[in-house]
Order: structure tokens, then sequence, then C-alpha cells
């Protein structure tokens, strides 16, 4: 279920990237994220590559997941959040730009998004099926894991 919930939360942060994320204080002047600043993009797009490798996880790997590559979902998610939390706090690159900026509602939903992602990878990354000794090195090789 865990990743079923990051890849909604993927989702959600990609469709946010298309929203508008600053805008001027007279509202003269609004930026989605895509256009406000390349690492927004960047960071939906690893959040779509990560979501496509644990669905493919699902299927493939032992124990339906990957310990590395659910811990890695859940590390890009709250990096995801730290990003849509500063644009909400006060937008990175405002004095570059000439401007005070507000945050819009896209910044909203992608921290939604975010926070969802994360919590997918986390419900995730906690289950012992990811962990190479799941069943029990003992049980597997007949010796103790050392």
């Amino acid at each position: 279920m865990g990743a079923y919930v990051a890849t909604a939360g993927v989702v959600v942060f990609l469709i946010a990237t298309f929203l508008d994320w600053v805008s001027t204080q007279d509202d003269s002047v609004t930026g989605t994220g895509y256009e406000t600043d390349t690492t927004i993009p960047l960071v939906a797009f690893l959040g779509v590559g990560l979501a496509a490798a644990l669905l493919y996880a699902l299927n493939r790997a032992r124990g339906r997941q990957h310990r590395g590559l659910s811990l890695t979902t859940m590390a890009a998610g709250i990096a995801a959040a730290g990003l849509a939390l500063s644009y909400i706090l006060d937008a990175p690159g405002a004095l570059e730009r000439g401007g005070d900026y507000s945050a819009e509602v896209g910044t909203w939903i992608a921290l939604i998004g975010a926070v969802v992602w994360t919590a997918g990878a986390f419900l995730l990354a906690k289950e012992p099926e990811g962990d190479d000794d799941w069943h029990g090195t003992e049980r597997r090789t007949g010796h103790t894991a050392h």
C-alpha cells in the first residue's frame, strides 16, 4: 500500500508543478513551479522515476520491495516537502528576481503531495520485506549473519 500512497503523492506534486507557485505582492506577475525554478520540475520528475521504480519493485523484487529504493524515495519526498515549504516561508531567489513574492496555491498543493509521497514511502520502508534478512539468514543458508 505504501508504494501506491507514495505514487499518489508524487502525482499530486507533479500536477502542482504546473500550478502557480509564486506571485508578486500586487499580483501583476505569477509563476508556475515549472516557470519559477528548474529545481521544482526536476524534483517532480525524479519522483515520477522513483514511483515507477517502486511499482516495478512490487512485481519483481523479493518481498515486493527493495529497502534502498524505499528509503531513497522517502528522502526525495522529504526534499520535495522542504522545497515546497521554502516557497511558502520565503521564495528562494527573490532577491535575484528583484521582487517580494507570495506563495500561491500550487505551493500548498505541492506540500501536501510531498507529505503524502514521504508518508507512503515510509509506510513501505517500515515493512520488513525489503530487508536482506527478512526471512532470517539462518533459515535460508543454515549460517548466522555476522
